[in-house]
């Protein structure tokens, strides 16, 4: 499998973001964004065991403003320990990945301190009895991904039905409203996004998640624009110096 590249940084919301979660002019204008965001509804769906998500996977809806189609996504992650990219291609390999061709998506997403492989397979379904600007219920939502599961996550580990007998079971973790712009840094297409997480489980008042990425075809690529980006972000203060666990967060707190 070739895996590309997404550099994902983490912004310190008290640097960046002006009232009403909308971006600071100093932002916008370092990073070339002069259109308005999209706007983003997401969820995860799993057991309260967290029976997916404990075997590396994450089901996920996406609502995006102006599309048409409701986005699927299941993604599996493997942890790339002291930056051993083809230790965890290995590991994806032998679980079997690299034979299902170019069905699922290789991408080493890159943060502030560690790697991870993440291979993904994404799937649409129509919306049309959603409300379109809202996401599906739970029944819906189970519907919708256990009838688009791929095999590799439908039989996990050659356990027949694992995955969608999971989602049988499982339940809405989120929504989460977030908001996407698009810019440009140094002539490569830049990425900030804005999620809004409950601030802790059982609390339902939220706070922004600030994240900035970007997307190169080659390891040597990726790593000279993230060096960069890192350089300037320090600079200007507004790099929070951890990484980007937007998945995590969502299956703590919800």
């Amino acid at each position: 499998m070739e895996p590309n590249f997404e550099v994902k940084l983490l912004l310190k919301p008290s640097e960046v973001l002006a009232p009403e979660n909308e971006l600071a002019s100093k932002l916008r204008s370092a990073f070339g964004i002069t259109t308005s965001a999209t706007q983003i509804g997401v969820q995860f769906l799993d057991s309260d065991e967290k029976i997916i998500y404990n075997a590396g996977w994450s089901p996920r809806i996406r609502k995006i403003q102006d599309e048409s189609d409701l986005e699927l996504t299941y993604k599996k992650r493997y942890a790339i320990t002291g930056n051993d990219v083809d230790a965890a291609l290995q590991m994806a390999s032998d679980d079997g990945f690299a034979r299902e061709g170019k069905k699922f998506k290789a991408q080493i997403e890159w943060g502030c301190q560690k790697m991870t492989l993440s291979i993904s397979r994404k799937r649409s379904a129509s919306d049309e009895a959603c409300c379109k600007t809202s996401l599906p219920t739970k029944k819906m939502s189970r519907d919708m991904l256990v009838s688009e599961a791929p095999d590799k996550f439908k039989d996990w580990q050659d356990v027949k039905n694992w995955g969608t007998n999971a989602l049988e079971v499982s339940r809405i973790f989120g929504p989460i409203e977030a908001k996407r712009w698009t810019g440009n840094w140094k002539g490569v297409d830049v990425y900030v996004e804005v999620w809004m997480i409950f601030r802790e489980k059982g609390v339902t008042e939220t706070v922004p998640l600030v994240e900035v990425s970007f997307r190169m075809e080659s390891a040597t690529e990726a790593a000279a624009g993230r060096g960069e980006l890192i350089v300037f972000l320090r600079e200007n203060d507004w790099l929070l110096e951890q990484d980007s666990l937007k998945t995590q967060l969502v299956m703590e707190r919800y």
